[in-house]
């Protein structure tokens, strides 16, 4: 298991945690979508936090999304996790490239600018479940600790980090949530701020050859720590020439039937892992077929 996110307690159940490393999918999404560093530091912190979002869900068929839109250069981000923490995203503008900010480091937020950020969750209910917060830095981990604060009213630490080789390949990605119960006291509280204000970011704890594992027991020493489960964490598109056919349906008759006039084959690119499916007119005539 190269990518995986460990879920467990600590404190006598005061408080539950989610550690992920993610170096390997966020490549992999880097690869697909051919990102700009910026672009590949932004979609890697927002896919490593989803899918940790995804690994909370209950049931199976869940389905998280995270939508980002702001008014920087990179427009925004939409990334999907399903229960299995199986994730995938795309990049609005996958080309930004920014100046480093004040820290000397890839300038993310400057590339979302102010904007929202929307959580859909998808439990099998009549409607799904959405909440929306204002980004706050545009710096993904704070926005997602800003949200879970605002929207579902659970005081969350979360911590996100992609570091980028030379060759604008990923060196390390990885993260993690940190939730206090409800029934947390004061002292669990006040120790782990001061904990959490002395740890390093994620990526040069990762670099140092640590472990999810070894970044929890940092942080929770001394506070009987128990890690409950461990999951594989990978980029995962479930699309396929069915699934699109069936969005092309969804278009309706006069559309298809404008598309066949046209005597061309088409063409449909899924956003999420830039697979391309081509319709022949005589699929098109059997879709058409289909339509309602």
């Amino acid at each position: 298991m190269s990518d995986y996110i460990i879920r467990g307690m600590a404190a006598d159940k005061q408080v539950r945690f989610f550690a992920a490393n993610t170096k390997e999918l966020v490549e992999k999404a880097r690869q697909i979508h051919n990102t700009s560093p910026i672009a590949t530091a932004a979609l890697g912190r927002l896919m490593t936090g989803t899918a940790m979002m995804g690994s909370m869900c209950k049931n199976d068929s869940d389905i998280v999304t995270v939508q980002i839109k702001g008014d920087g250069p990179m427009g925004g981000l939409v990334v999907t996790s399903d229960a299995k923490a199986r994730v995938k995203g795309y990049v609005y503008n996958k080309d930004v490239m920014l100046p480093p900010n004040a820290q000397g480091k890839l300038d993310v937020g400057g590339a979302i600018g102010n904007g929202v950020l929307t959580v859909i969750k998808d439990l099998g209910l009549k409607e799904p479940y959405s909440g929306q917060t204002n980004l706050i830095t545009g710096e993904i981990a704070e926005d997602l600790t800003y949200y879970f604060a605002s929207s579902e009213q659970i005081p969350t630490s979360v911590a996100l980090g992609v570091l980028m080789n030379k060759e604008n390949t990923v060196r390390q990605a990885g993260g993690f949530m940190i939730q206090m119960m409800p029934f947390a006291s004061d002292e669990v509280i006040t120790a782990l701020e001061e904990r959490l204000k002395d740890f390093t970011s994620v990526t040069s704890h990762l670099d140092k050859g640590e472990t999810p594992e070894d970044m929890m027991a940092e942080l929770f020493e001394g506070m009987d720590m128990t890690i409950e489960d461990k999951i594989p964490t990978e980029f995962y598109c479930n699309c396929s020439k069915e699934r699109v056919s069936r969005a092309v349906v969804s278009v309706g008759k006069k559309e298809l039937t404008d598309m066949i006039e046209e005597g061309k084959p088409i063409e449909v690119n899924c956003h999420f892992c830039n697979s391309h499916y081509t319709f022949s007119v005589e699929e098109l005539k059997e879709m058409l077929k289909a339509a309602r």
